[in-house]
């Protein structure tokens, strides 16, 4: 029953480990009290918050200051932005310095004027880190207090004070995202935001149902002519259009049209009626601009909101003011119904990955079953991704479930980075799937177009984790490129997954994965990837516009955009999962043959015992079965795995892949290659569909002998079948059941002595019934 998997490369594999974590220390102690970041290693840090500054004296001959910070421990330096002709500046920014990096004893904060030539000392205060307080969340944050300005000679100056807070605390504290890293000493303060640790939340996004039912009195520029009218609808990005309606003025066409609109409604919907008046030629005959915030929402089942009746403004009045429209003595009507579908889930994620399955409407969902958090320990063996620069990897992860994203900060020019950032999640679903991927940042200092690199990804899903469970393990960071696949380095994850509600959790196994409205009216299947890869791109655009950008290039990784493109590679790897699948029901089969013909003649033997003993008491057999079952699963309970599912590079079939199949899997669509390789690809494209296209036809020629055997296309062989199956009819009523059941079990176990190696006659019978492969034009 246990399927053999074959094993992977070691390299390829997880790497448990096991960190001194607080959720694990607490648990072997007993200690019942919860910290906000127990499944990370502490990390500690010297906090300095420069505040603001007053009554700083004035430095230059033209009676102006124009002061900033700088903060300096040993070789590390963080400088504030200096605010011009300013003697009582506010800076209010927070720098962190690294304890395992710290240089020095004494912390100095230097207040200078920035000249032309060389900027001026104003003043500074000097810290003995030994004196230095301890903060640990909850703890209150530490009040700012003013510290009056020294010279170079340690003197108090008559004038200016500095207002600062110093303190040791860890990446738990409330200032550690939005601080100042002694890491990120050579960014800039404009690039500065590129660095940091941030949280982003996908926009909401809603199914817009858009049904085109008619139009009345359309006016033709050629007025001896029947319009052909088409009507485009644009919504954002989206464009979709109807088939081309009857000839006449007053077309009905009935069509539906599906968009993805994301909250706020601040798009416009299109609507433009045009006149096909050749081939590749249209004339418009009237548009209509409507807000999308005016569409009426429907929740679940509820009726449609009824249809409207919509002017067709001449596309030289659009977007002019409303008295201007209705000068209009005579408009073109055109009939609309128009919803937002608030009981679908919009799918934004490929369907075997997806994080969240909860409808648009924050009414229609369920409470929530559990919590997962997620630890981002570290990475080891990074590949140096900016070699040429003279640098080493910039390395940030990306965690995704549900609406919920987050990033980490970038460690720089490290191939071991130690992030130690702890997330959580809510859980609504057990079968999702979160997402973490490791990019390496080319934004560092402007960075213009460039893109961010991926690194590598992992996904974990919930439903294969044990509840209050503490995973930690080494993930390998896998990436398939064009000249073959490539390990970037290991990934330290720690993940636990807890249970709130067990009875939620149990019942959700057997509710529907998607909302109501996903089965009551289904989505057509011809709307949904264009559906899906336009809340794609909404996704992303909204996301790249954030400050610090989610960018693009992350995002798209993250949620699989290119999943429905052809590629050789997989088509081979979903083949062999499906001979791998068959593989048991092969050994069942030969288990069988084994037993029919005496192979080993002791199970042969108990197997008859067996099949008399079922059929002398019938009500043996669902109880038989059940109790098997039971025990097989109790059985396996031994051989469970014992570590969450990652990236099998032998399943994928990424390890034997040829370089021109991932060459093609890599190109551009349309595609961008010579016309030869082109050529070569669809030759052999042609020779794989024509071995696909065989065995498609046998398949269809072993059903149509199936529907063949009553349909009196062969009389002979129908008229045969019938009378053989009164004789049955017959044989089975005067005949107990039991017996009946005895002489064909007996017959088909009868011992190899009594059987031939010619095919049976049912079997005969079968072929020679006729298929419409005869019927086919070749």
């Amino acid at each position: 029953m246990l399927m053999q998997i074959p094993k992977q490369n070691p390299e390829y594999s997880l790497v448990e480990t096991s960190p001194p974590l607080a959720a694990r220390l607490r648990y072997k102690v007993g200690d019942k009290i919860s910290t906000t970041y127990d499944l990370v290693e502490p990390m500690h840090y010297l906090y300095v918050n420069v505040v603001k500054a007053r009554d700083l004296p004035v430095m230059d001959i033209t009676g102006s200051l124009d002061p900033y910070v700088e903060v300096k421990l040993g070789n590390y330096k963080g400088v504030t932005k200096h605010l011009e002709k300013n003697q009582h500046p506010v800076w209010k920014q927070i720098f962190a310095f690294s304890k395992e990096r710290l240089q020095s004893n004494l912390l100095e904060v230097t207040v200078k004027d920035k000249d032309i030539a060389k900027d001026d000392f104003v003043g500074r205060v000097l810290f003995d880190l030994t004196e230095v307080p301890l903060r640990v969340p909850p703890d209150s944050p530490l009040a700012p207090q003013w510290y009056r300005l020294e010279d170079k000679k340690g003197y108090k100056v008559n004038n200016g004070e500095i207002m600062l807070a110093v303190w040791m605390g860890t990446q738990a504290d409330e200032s550690f995202p939005e601080a100042w890293h002694s890491d990120a000493h050579n960014v800039s303060h404009s690039n500065l935001a590129n660095t940091r640790s941030k949280v982003y939340f996908s926009p909401k996004l809603y199914y817009l149902r858009l049904q085109v039912i008619e139009a009345q009195d359309l006016v033709p520029h050629d007025k001896g002519r029947a319009p052909e009218a088409v009507v485009r609808v644009q919504l954002g990005n989206q464009m979709r259009a109807t088939r081309t309606g009857p000839r006449g003025i007053n077309p009905i066409w009935n069509d539906e049209l599906m968009f993805v609109a994301a909250e706020p409604f601040e798009d416009f919907i299109i609507v433009t009626v045009e006149d096909r008046v050749g081939p590749n030629s249209m004339e418009i005959l009237g548009r209509e601009i409507i807000s999308v915030r005016s569409v009426p929402p429907r929740n679940e089942t509820s009726k449609l909101p009824d249809s409207r009746w919509h002017n067709l403004h001449r596309p030289s009045l659009v977007g002019e003011e409303e008295t201007e429209k209705k000068k209009e003595k005579f408009s073109s009507k055109i009939h609309l119904r128009m919803c937002l579908e608030a009981g679908y889930h919009v799918l934004d994620e490929s369907t075997p990955f997806s994080s969240d399955l909860q409808p648009s409407s924050k009414h229609l969902r369920k409470k929530n079953i559990g919590i997962l958090e997620l630890g981002i320990l570290s990475a080891r063996n990074l590949h140096p991704m900016k070699a040429k620069e003279g640098r080493t990897t910039d390395a940030y992860c990306v965690a995704k479930y549900g609406n919920k994203w987050v990033r980490t900060r970038t460690l720089l020019d490290t191939l071991s980075p130690r992030w130690n950032e702890q997330y959580t999640w809510e859980v609504y679903d057990p079968c999702t799937v979160i997402t973490v991927g490791v990019f390496d940042n080319w934004h560092i200092n402007g960075g213009g177009d460039a893109r961010d690199q991926r690194i590598g990804k992992v996904r974990i899903r919930l439903s294969t984790l044990e509840t209050d469970r503490v995973y930690t393990h080494y993930y390998p960071l896998l990436v398939l490129q064009p000249n073959g696949l490539k390990k970037n380095g290991e990934l330290h994850l720690a993940v636990r997954f807890t249970c709130t509600a067990w009875v939620n959790m149990v019942a959700q196994y057997g509710r529907p994965l998607l909302p109501k409205m996903h089965y009551v009216q289904p989505i057509p299947v011809r709307h949904i990837d264009w559906l899906r890869h336009q809340a794609m791109q909404i996704v992303a655009a909204r996301l790249s516009r954030a400050e610090p950008p989610l960018r693009r290039e992350a995002v798209e990784y993250m949620l699989d955009v290119d999943y429905h493109m052809w590629s050789l590679r997989r088509s081979k790897a979903n083949f062999f999962r499906i001979m791998s699948l068959l593989s048991g029901v092969t050994a069942v089969c030969k288990w069988l043959d084994d037993i029919c013909t005496w192979r080993n003649p002791v199970t042969t033997c108990l197997v008859h015992v067996l099949f008399l003993i079922l059929v002398c008491y019938p009500e043996l057999i669902l109880p038989t079965i059940f109790l098997y079952l039971f025990v097989i699963g109790i059985w396996n309970y031994r051989f469970r795995p014992r570590h969450p599912p990652h990236m099998d590079a032998r399943l994928s079939q990424a390890e034997t892949a040829h370089p021109d199949e991932l060459d093609e899997e890599f190109d551009t669509f349309p595609t961008s290659k010579p016309a030869d390789i082109v050529r070569m690809r669809y030759d052999r494209l042609r020779s794989v569909a024509g071995r696909v296209q065989t065995v498609v036809g046998d398949l269809a020629t072993q059903g149509e002998r199936a529907q063949a055997i009553l349909s009196w296309r062969d009389s002979r062989a129908t008229a045969i079948f019938i009378i053989f199956s009164l004789i049955w009819a017959v044989f089975i009523y005067v005949t107990p059941f039991q017996v009946v059941a005895i002489l064909v079990g007996l017959y088909m176990l009868r011992h190899p002595r009594f059987r031939s190696k010619m095919p049976s006659v049912p079997v005969n019978f079968f072929k020679r019934l006729p298929s419409k492969s005869d019927m086919m034009l070749y």
